[in-house]
């Protein structure tokens, strides 16, 4: 496979995502001119200077540093599609109206080189489809390109290919997303709002579901679905303000007209806009964009909605304490079964939650990705996840959790009473050292083979994965010293041991035994470990004053 370098870029559409994807670009010194429609009056690429400008004001800011911004150039449809002979990536982020884009395509066909890459950063829409709007010569080029909000900080990018495009053209641009732009890719199949965001919202319509089930608040279930369950801090609720009501009503209202026809998905009667969701959006509060959505600042306060009144009150999100307790222990099959039986409207709420999103990831598996490990990649680097949802489901114990769901299916208390596919009760899990299963293949799935990831030392991994090892040198209870002889036996490595890499006396003294070790024998030491978060000094530990001469003495 050929070196494909992008000398210089093109974004169509300024608005939010087009902007930011320009300014990713910028950030990894790529040249990238910015399109929007021309101005109505006064400087024609005012559009687009409004919204380079808008980064700058940003927060989290999309620009590495402000000196990026020189890496975008403003232009207009009218006056400089010329430029895009130039172009070695063209990605498309204009609003989600097929009409709009094939429109757009029509335009900018004439204009582009044969040898470019044109990509369209839709979040839902057929690819395939949207490849009709081009000349069938260029179809070869085309593919979709899918990041997510802000590009610049989520990880994951879904590739997606049409029955046109070129295998090596998905080769190259994956490799040149992961080595520059450092992306996690995830090769997506042409079905509605593809991996992350079908399963991502339907994770979220989920939860609306069994809020209402089981009488919970918002908040209640925000102080639930957060980083108690390995989600972001914003968890469920939160996270909708944050994207836009509207963005999100936008997105079930897609799945409701995709996912219908004469072999609807099981789960299709639940896509919809909740009726106090279509209120707010009505009343024009959109979540975070208008000031006030489910939550709302009032002065120092957060206020939340609350059903019951239609008005805000104060948040309290309150766990029950059994339920903490539960969530509390590390024992994921103790803890899952305990969830099971707890009688607490809060437990069985979160047990309902990770019994519905199983049943649907393992029934459209087949369907959605290549993959089960590309699923959980999706889930990890698009939506936060600290686990996928198979990786939470194996680490559980894979056939008492599908014995678990099958009981709630025939009991009628799942979303759908569709029956889990044959697969899962053939399988102990779905994550092993040589792969991951593949249900539209019945076979184990290794790793991409591409160069790029074969340079990789220490590849993110999913649950079951294999670890790289190396070869240990000298290690005690805190610290350890290796080599990876496939890269460099004379460089050592140091890495630490303890829960949570904690420092401890075992630390300090391996530390200092460890640097011995590697300044006699080695040329270098690098100090290292796959988590890079340390809690600090073990305050726990009994003896300190062995630790402070521990200290003093190096």
């Amino acid at each position: 496979m050929s070196n494909f370098i992008v000398r210089k870029a093109a974004v169509l559409g300024a608005g939010v995502m087009g902007a930011q994807i320009a300014a990713h670009l910028a950030n990894a010194e790529v040249p990238v001119v910015l399109f929007d429609l021309p101005a109505r009056e006064g400087d024609p690429n005012g559009i687009v200077r409004k919204a380079i400008d808008g980064l700058k004001k940003l927060e989290p800011s999309p620009l590495a540093s402000k000196d990026r911004i020189a890496y975008i150039d403003a232009a207009n449809y009218e006056q400089h599609l010329d430029q895009l002979k130039d172009c070695d990536l063209i990605i498309e982020a204009i609003a989600e109206k097929m009409e709009w884009k094939d429109d757009l395509y029509r335009k900018i066909a004439p204009f582009i080189s044969p040898q470019a890459i044109v990509a369209s950063n839709t979040s839902g829409l057929s690819i395939n489809r949207l490849s009709e709007g081009l000349p069938e010569a260029m179809r070869v080029q085309f593919c979709g390109i899918h990041f997510f909000n802000p590009p610049r900080y989520m990880h994951l990018v879904e590739l997606i290919a049409t029955r046109s495009t070129a295998p090596e053209l998905l080769d190259k641009l994956e490799s040149w997303l992961v080595s520059r732009l450092g992306k996690g890719i995830v090769r997506a199949r042409d079905t509605p709002n593809f991996v992350a965001n079908r399963v991502g919202v339907f994770s979220i319509l989920a939860v609306m579901h069994h809020t209402q089930q089981f009488g919970l608040g918002f908040d209640v279930v925000d102080a639930l679905t957060g980083p108690l369950i390995g989600r972001p801090k914003s968890a469920t609720y939160r996270t909708a303000d944050v994207v836009g009501l509207d963005t999100l009503a936008h997105v079930i209202k897609t799945m409701q007209d995709t996912l219908g026809g004469d072999t609807p998905d099981p789960w299709h009667g639940f896509f919809t806009i909740p009726t106090w969701l279509a209120t707010l959006i009505g009343q024009g509060a959109l979540g975070q964009k208008t000031r006030g959505g489910i939550f709302r600042k009032e002065g120092k306060a957060i206020k939340v909605l609350d059903l019951a009144t239609q008005g805000y009150r104060d948040t309290a999100g309150e766990i029950a304490p059994e339920v903490l307790a539960i969530l509390k222990n590390r024992n994921p099959a103790k803890k899952f079964a305990q969830l099971r039986a707890c009688e607490h409207p809060q437990a069985q709420f979160l047990w309902a939650i990770f019994r519905d999103i199983f049943h649907y990831v393992s029934f459209h598996l087949a369907d959605i990705a290549d993959n089960a490990r590309d699923l959980d990649f999706a889930m990890r680097w698009g939506f936060g996840w600290a686990q996928g949802p198979f990786e939470s489901w194996q680490a559980a114990g894979w056939k008492a959790i599908a014995e678990a769901v099958k009981a709630d299916i025939d009991g009628g208390r799942a979303m759908s009473k569709v029956a889990l596919p044959a697969w899962v009760f053939a399988r102990d899990g779905v994550h092993s050292a040589a792969g991951s299963y593949s249900a539209s293949s019945d076979a184990i799935k290794p790793r991409s083979a591409l160069p790029v990831y074969q340079r990789q030392i220490f590849p993110e991994r999913v649950l079951g994965e294999k670890a790289v090892s190396g070869t240990t040198v000298w290690e005690n209870d805190g610290v350890r010293l290796w080599t990876l002889p496939q890269v460099d036996s004379e460089i050592a490595i140091i890495s630490i041991k303890s829960k949570n890499h904690t420092l401890g006396r075992d630390v300090i003294i391996g530390m200092q035994e460890a640097m011995v070790r590697a300044e006699a024998d080695y040329l270098g030491a690098v100090v290292w470990h796959e988590a890079p978060f340390a809690f600090g000094a073990n305050l726990k530990e009994g003896d300190r004053g062995d630790q402070c001469r521990a200290v003093r003495s190096s």
